[in-house]
């Protein structure tokens, strides 16, 4: 079942390695592509002409691999399209992202281009952009509480979280094999909207077994306030996992599935299952297609991981942006579901896939994300 399921979610790649999914699959299914009329001209109506225009991009951090593809990948491309660029990383301190993005207000852009280290720090600084008719487009994660956000560019994090879980369901063939199965659970940051989307994609395929007994959550630790991960942090998740194994795996209960948002939240946990637990090893999901966790991957130490080619994301971001700088409509095609406590934000949501030990290949490979010497 596995192999079917690998093979049927790697032919999406051949849609979303070339841009993204027009229709969101997730809970709103169907909704149609549409645009949104830019409004936010300069003083006067005149559209921004991107001859002279200068674009800020806010970038969380260099220290993960992510965040630096990203930002090099928006620069490069901006930069090729006769846009001047102003790219900065503010190494996970909030202080140090706003005083980067009143810089970048001041010296004159157009677009903002921000990935917000904390979802709701940014209310000030937002207003000072909406002052000066800056356009503000929320990059993979959702700028909250502020109703100064124009447009938001990600992927469908419910459809990754969905992704994960019935990912355990075919590997553990819940719907055909006798018994109870254990699982424990590891979500994401309580700051990041994005880990609440993942964390009920998931649950919403996992909790009819849950509710029937199929699934045991043997910790009892299931909502997400108890699950969730500070800072998506490796350590805080390998610690909790040390406690739970110790508490209520020690006697030799099996776990056969741990529900992990994220790569740096596995990593946590095969650590933990490395020190600690000698039974038999659990199905074990991820989320990014980082290098050391496809390495874990094809060693066995976690199952699948699920895909988002941030090139796509780069390529839409920047799209969306020219097309904000010329005075053009500004392609969406979600219109309803991101609310950040201040306004819904008209989104852009590209489609995942995961990659696992039989699809990694082509998945990972032979679309130029890795090089084979990279993985082995």
């Amino acid at each position: 079942m596995k192999k079917f399921l690998s093979v049927v979610l790697s032919a999406a790649i051949l849609f979303t390695l070339g841009g993204c999914d027009f229709s969101k699959r997730s809970k709103e299914h169907g909704k149609e592509r549409n645009k949104v009329d830019y409004v936010k001209q300069e003083a006067g109506g005149a559209s921004h002409g991107k001859g002279s225009a200068k674009v800020g991009i806010s970038m969380p951090t260099k220290d993960l691999m992510r965040w630096n593809s990203d930002g090099d990948g928006l620069k490069l491309k901006l930069e090729a399209s006769g846009i001047v660029v102003d790219l900065q990383y503010a190494a996970n301190d909030v202080s140090t992202q706003i005083s980067q993005i009143e810089n970048m207000i001041n010296s004159g852009c157009k677009v903002l281009i921000i990935a917000a280290i904390e979802s709701s720090s940014l209310e000030s600084v937002l207003e000072m952009a909406e002052a000066k008719n800056v356009t503000v487009i929320s990059y993979d994660r959702l700028i909250m509480d502020s109703p100064y956000v124009d447009y938001y560019v990600t992927f469908d994090d419910y459809m990754a979280g969905t992704i994960q879980g019935e990912y355990i369901v075919e590997s553990l063939n819940l719907d055909n094999s006798a018994g109870s199965f254990n699982i424990e659970i590891t979500a994401g940051d309580p700051s990041d909207n994005k880990a609440a989307f993942y964390y009920s994609g998931a649950m919403d395929v996992l909790h009819p077994y849950i509710s029937s007994g199929k699934l045991v959550v043997v910790s009892g630790q299931v909502d997400f306030d108890a699950v969730a991960t500070p800072m998506w942090a490796t350590d805080t998740a390998q610690a909790r996992a040390e406690n739970i194994i110790a508490a209520f795996y020690s006697n030799g209960t099996h776990i056969d599935a741990w529900l992990c948002s994220n790569d740096s939240t596995a990593l946590g946990v095969i650590n933990a299952l490395s020190y600690m637990y000698p039974g038999r090893y659990p199905v074990i999901t991820g989320h990014d297609c980082d290098l050391a966790n496809v390495k874990c991957i094809l060693n066995g130490q976690q199952s699948m991981s699920v895909f988002k080619d941030t090139r796509t994301l780069v390529s839409q971001t920047v799209e969306m942006t020219l097309q904000i700088l010329n005075g053009n409509s500004v392609d969406v095609n979600d219109n309803a579901s991101y609310y950040n406590g201040r306004t819904t934000v008209p989104s852009y949501l590209c489609s995942p896939v995961f990659a696992d030990s039989y699809n990694y290949k082509e998945i990972l490979i032979d679309s130029g994300y890795y090089t084979s010497d990279q993985l082995h």
